[in-house]
């Protein structure tokens, strides 16, 4: 993560990473682009309605541009790809799958199941920044996978209510799965016929179609959410799958006790990513019985 310490610095880096001109990001604001140069050279600062259109225009966590839009601000450690953020060094490391299994129990009334139009839209533009989705995946398919599995299609809000985090997961058949493994069809060519009612059958596969947060707090409440419900699921004969290419995930699959299964480096290349998209299996019962 990089260290922010103004609101101008942060503007210039998404910008540049976005391919996006002053003038472009002027008219998504409707403001002059004398205005953008002054946010970018800190000569002023964002008026409270212009902290909202930033995070509705560049998808940035609110919590982000509060702490850089103000007089003193509070330096801030962001990942523009991965929308993520803390403020501490500390803090950038997501904690060890151990210490989140000792405090699952946690909860908060910020995490809630999938509901409306909007929540879809904020999963989908945030599943799109993961590198190795390129095309979101239907609103009907995130609504039959919440019909079928509400407890694990969830979607949290920071404290001031602008979206923070989510998990998607596909209650899939064995024979499906197994073509995503060969990779015979891809997670895009998925549909509702591939979709199963996991209490109806003797191995179900829970596959996790994305998992983010915008920082490790609001993470360890989906992670912990996750693991209330596969230590309390009856049926152990389960099949955990993630095809991830978000890196700062990748140790905490391992934690959980699952195997890489294959990594793709020519697709990393390709996409220009930090690290190649990994798919990733495994059962948790090993780990909750350590």
């Amino acid at each position: 993560m990089k260290k922010y310490s103004s609101i101008g610095e942060l503007l210039i880096d998404y910008r540049n990473l976005n391919n996006t001109s002053q003038i472009e990001l002027a008219s998504k604001f409707d403001v002059d682009i004398r205005t953008i140069q002054r946010w970018e050279k800190n000569m002023t600062l964002l008026k409270p309605d212009k902290e909202e259109e930033m995070v509705d225009v560049t998808f940035i966590p609110y919590q982000v541009i509060r702490n850089l839009n103000a007089p003193v601000s509070i330096p801030t450690f962001y990942d523009l790809e991965l929308r993520k953020y803390s403020l501490s060094t500390i803090a950038n490391e997501l904690p060890h799958a151990d210490w989140i299994k000792s405090k699952m129990n946690y909860s908060t009334e910020r995490l809630r199941t999938i509901v409306h139009d909007s929540d879809i839209y904020d999963i989908v533009r945030c599943s799109l920044v993961q590198k190795h989705i390129s095309k979101s995946i239907r609103k009907e398919l995130i609504l039959k996978a919440v019909e079928l599995l509400p407890e694990l299609n969830s979607i949290l809000f920071d404290s001031s209510g602008y979206y923070a985090g989510h998990m998607v997961f596909f209650p899939i058949s064995q024979s499906c799965y197994s073509k995503i493994r060969n990779r015979s069809i891809k997670e895009e060519d998925l549909s509702e016929l591939d979709f199963i009612d996991y209490k109806k059958v003797d191995n179900p596969v829970f596959y996790a179609y994305d998992i983010g947060a915008d920082c490790n707090e609001n993470m360890f409440y989906i992670i912990g959410s996750a693991m209330r419900f596969f230590s309390e699921l009856k049926n152990k004969n389960y099949l955990y799958a993630s095809y991830t290419s978000r890196d700062d995930t990748y140790e905490l699959n391992e934690n959980l006790g699952t195997t890489l299964v294959w990594e793709d480096k020519i697709k990393q290349k390709e996409l220009k990513s930090k690290a190649p998209p990994r798919l990733y299996e495994g059962n948790f019962e090993i780990f909750f019985n350590a």
